[in-house]
């Protein structure tokens, strides 16, 4: 039986970014693969079932597949210059509660079929569609659609996919296993300051606020940078980079909506050229779906002026958008009973878990990050709250399972919600 930390451990080495701090753990790369061969492994050495559907996502199957399941797990690529936590600490934490669930025998009194779940393609870093994987599966997103997605090098999904043992032809909304689950627990590091300041190691998710992604590219007239005077350009570095200054402005004239530019591009990207083209990518984020529009709008208002003024051209498109998701009362209300001091948490992060939450029964569990910063090398989780998440996700599991009344031995050191467990 593996520890949540040893197990963490095993893969602390797997995508280190050879620049710096952090991780560069692409979706559907080699080395997500890599980490999906580690968890296959895992598995595989506590007896589960192991397959990969045809979306990519990992199964491994604690009893034998069945309606009506109960599914925990999270994913494992990462953000460029990631956290150690984001994904794995879900992953890690789902291997280490089925070993303590196995040595209490809970597992042989349990009423419902148990399974752990890998997906891929969360951060959306590669192909720019956070959750691909669950979207697939739902229907989130149309097949077509995500098999012309493309990344950085031109590559597109279908490709790639192919490459990484899928058949595109197969990818797709897949009711028939959406079916089966009965529910989904997703445990993660939390990315907010929620549980900084409280006694307690873990929090309940309450919802999922919305947010989206677009496209903002601007096209001018490439040029050379000694010989064209300042007034005979277009240039649409200068248009892009002045929206990208007036947006903290325009953003915070909405209550509590945030709005982020973390990626660029400029064609061709010579030191001596005027550029032809600038691309930035925009996500928003409010708990009122209106609001977002709202944002969008004016940033969009501010793009095309400042796109006239500079004699350029721009074009909006959405990449992806996902409404505020509230998680499953009944279910939040049962993981409530077994974890009666649990916070209740909104998060303004996205989840595979808030895009199945339309389509089966799904709830999240937050361990606390003594940082507050996620996304980030800083994103931290201390090791008695790693294990104090194992405890959580193993009682609700219990409960879940049917066999609550179990004797799960944990770590008596760990606070769990405010009680010794």
């Amino acid at each position: 039986m593996s520890d949540v930390v040893s197990l963490l451990a095993q893969i602390e080495d797997t995508g280190r970014d050879a620049r710096g701090p952090g991780y560069q753990r692409p979706g559907f790369s080699n080395t997500e693969r890599e980490l999906r061969d580690w968890f296959l492994a895992e598995a595989a050495r506590r007896g589960l079932d192991t397959e990969i559907d045809d979306n990519g996502i990992t199964w491994a199957w604690a009893t034998a597949p069945g309606d009506d399941a109960v599914v925990t797990g999270s994913h494992l690529d990462s953000v460029p210059g990631g956290g150690a936590f984001d994904g794995p600490l879900g992953v890690a934490s789902a291997l280490a509660a089925f070993d303590e669930l196995k040595a209490s025998g809970a597992l042989e009194r349990a009423k419902r079929p148990l399974a752990l779940a890998v997906f891929p393609e969360e951060e959306g870093s590669r192909f720019g569609v956070a959750c691909l994987g669950s979207r697939l599966i739902t229907g989130a997103i149309d097949a077509d659609k995500a098999l012309g997605l493309t990344d950085a090098n031109g590559d597109t999904f279908a490709d790639v996919a192919a490459g990484y043992g899928l058949d595109p032809n197969r990818i797709g909304t897949d009711h028939s296993r959406l079916d089966k689950v009965g529910s989904f627990i997703e445990l993660h590091v939390e990315q907010g300051i929620g549980l900084i300041n409280t006694d307690q190691a873990v929090a309940i998710g309450s919802s999922i606020i919305g947010h989206g992604r677009w496209h903002f590219a601007f096209s001018g007239q490439g040029n050379h940078a000694g010989t064209t005077p300042m007034g005979h350009r277009a240039d649409p570095v200068v248009a892009g980079s002045r929206v990208i200054g007036d947006i903290p402005v325009l953003a915070a004239s909405h209550n509590q909506a945030v709005a982020t530019v973390g990626r660029t591009l400029i064609h061709p990207g010579g030191t001596n050229v005027i550029a032809s083209g600038m691309s930035f990518w925009l996500d928003i984020r409010h708990a009122d779906d209106a609001v977002v529009r709202q944002v969008l709008e004016s940033i969009s208002r501010r793009a095309r002026e400042h796109a006239e003024g500079a004699g350029v051209e721009v074009s909006i498109s959405q990449e992806s958008y996902s409404p505020t998701t509230y998680f499953t009362a009944e279910l939040n209300s049962r993981l409530t009973s077994v974890l009666p001091d649990a916070p209740l948490l909104p998060s303004g992060a996205g989840h595979d878990a808030g895009i199945l939450a339309p389509h089966v029964p799904s709830a999240m569990l937050y361990v606390r990050n003594p940082t507050g910063v996620s996304h980030a090398p800083e994103e931290a989780c201390e090791v008695d709250d790693q294990r104090a998440g194992v405890s959580a996700l193993v009682k609700v599991l219990e409960g879940e399972l049917g066999v609550a009344d179990s004797s799960v031995t944990t770590d008596s050191s760990a606070t769990v919600a405010g009680e010794e467990s």
